[in-house]
């Protein structure tokens, strides 16, 4: 019998938390599941990352409308992934900010990424029937970073180099040293690094670090407050993206196959990061991409509904 996959086991609806960060900055986290960042201006409301479906975004807004009632005008694309963007029509927003990069890649693979991840992870999907037909796309992309003023408020948005994804973008609120990093940061959450860049995320982690944040929204996990545990968090990141990386690249020098490389690496993570949440859905996929870099794909490849089940029955069957 094939195994699922593991992410298809988490049935349990997370405790959400609403948190004032700064003065204008939110964090709505839920215990590991994906994070969404709210910037409330003088003038209107940001959005970073959307949640998965316009019915799981309502949730987002009846919180947003628990504090302010003014417009929610933008929202801002950390990077391309299902479960960040196909909640996005629920805001009504003017305008949908993402990084050309980040574009690109849905031009793409969006359509093959929308139905990998709903088939992955179906709870971060409820009321899938409530995506608009299509992709989410942006109306304002940039290169390297923009500044939006909502208000008073400076609001900066910027692509700092490739991690995550080849087109991750962060929402810098340099007044109150806030920080909303996507993926690019994970908190006691396991990185997905399916379509990671392993040798360019480091050094995009170095450009985050430098901002000095005081507090910083991660793309999974509690937000950080303080220089101390907002380092720690980059700091976890950075680790586990480099320890992960470095095994695998050295077990593909043995000539070792795919499984048995995987089981190496899963072995020898697995001390330190076992109890991060979804570490076992996101190893096989990360490990198949470090080996991928590691060898012959520079790019990371498409992963399609048909490309997870294979992967997962090479690796977990």
């Amino acid at each position: 019998m094939q195994k699922a996959f593991a992410s298809q086991a988490d049935l349990e609806d997370k405790k959400v938390t609403f948190s004032q960060l700064s003065e204008h900055a939110w964090a709505y986290t839920a215990e590991g599941d994906p994070n969404t960042g709210v910037v409330v201006g003088d003038n209107a409301v940001l959005v970073v990352d959307t949640q998965a479906t316009p019915v799981m975004a309502q949730d987002v807004i009846r919180h947003i409308r628990s504090i302010t009632d003014k417009p929610i005008r933008y929202v801002v694309l950390s990077h391309y992934h299902a479960v960040r963007v196909l909640g996005a029509s629920a805001y009504g927003a003017e305008h949908i900010i993402a990084s050309e990069a980040t574009l690109d890649l849905i031009r793409e693979r969006g359509e093959q990424d929308k139905a990998s991840e709903i088939g992955r992870f179906p709870r971060l999907f409820r009321a899938v029937e409530t995506i608009p037909p299509g992709l989410t796309w942006p109306n304002i992309t940039f290169r390297g970073e923009m500044t939006l003023w909502l208000g008073k408020v400076e609001v900066r948005i910027i692509h700092p180099g490739r991690g995550h994804t080849a087109g991750d973008t962060i929402v810098w609120l340099p007044q109150e040293r806030t920080l909303f990093s996507g993926d690019l940061v994970e908190f006691n959450a396991t990185p997905y690094a399916g379509d990671a860049y392993f040798q360019d995320w480091p050094a995009t982690l170095e450009r985050l670090a430098a901002l000095d944040p005081l507090q910083l929204v991660p793309g999974r996990g509690d937000a950080l407050r303080g220089r101390e545990q907002v380092q720690a968090g980059l700091r976890g990141t950075r680790e586990f993206v480099q320890e992960l990386f470095a095994a695998v690249r050295a077990a593909a020098a043995t000539g070792a196959d795919m499984r048995a490389i995987y089981r190496q690496v899963y072995d020898q993570l697995k001390p330190r990061y076992g109890q991060w949440v979804i570490f076992d859905h996101c190893m096989p996929f990360d490990v198949s991409r470090a080996y991928d870099e590691a060898t012959q794909y520079p790019d990371p490849r498409i992963w399609t509904a048909e490309r997870d089940v294979d992967m997962w029955r090479q690796l977990e069957a």
